[in-house]
């Protein structure tokens, strides 16, 4: 079945798939602690799957190696995501952050924070922060100006702020 996949055999890559999509997202569950994030990291790990099958050689069992490119994926996935957070919320410290996060209950769960923000802030803040949708585009989509589009960043950017104990 490996080597179906590494010739380009779709019927053999999403039988990998079924074969190991369990295992894969009970260790990036592990890994993240988050069932959106595991969800996430695992798609990730099995589009990187389907780009770099050719590098497995067969020197190890196939799912040593999964495990190994699992493992590799989700860190670095999570690394991502904590410097979205970061980048977000203008923290230079992360001790500052870790300190905060451990004030506030251990985790920083942001999905539910962005469900508790008001519904235009939540549409503007997905759009922009995690989109990457421009103001004006985001204002043509959403029919409110331009201004209030950044007013609802802003606004929102502010309450997560304050619920995940970064001011």
């Amino acid at each position: 079945m490996i080597q179906a996949v590494q010739q380009g055999d779709r019927q053999a890559y999403q039988k990998l798939y079924q074969t190991h999509i369990g295992q894969v997202y009970g260790l990036c569950f592990r890994l993240t602690a988050d069932h959106a994030l595991a969800e996430d990291a695992a798609q990730e790990v099995f589009i990187q799957l389907w780009r770099k099958i050719g590098n497995y050689k067969g020197d190890s069992k196939f799912t040593t190696w999964l495990h190994s490119v699992t493992s590799n994926i989700t860190i670095s996935y999570l690394r991502k995501q904590k410097g979205w957070v970061h980048r977000m919320f203008n923290i230079e410290d992360s001790e500052a952050m870790n300190e905060s996060a451990e004030a506030s209950a251990g985790s920083v769960d942001l999905e539910h924070y962005i469900k508790r923000l008001p519904e235009r802030a939540r549409i503007v803040f997905v759009l922009h922060a995690i989109e990457g949708y421009r103001h004006e585009d985001i204002a043509s989509m959403t029919k409110m100006a331009v201004g209030s589009s950044k007013a609802q960043f802003h606004r929102a950017k502010g309450l997560l702020k304050e619920w995940m104990g970064y001011e």
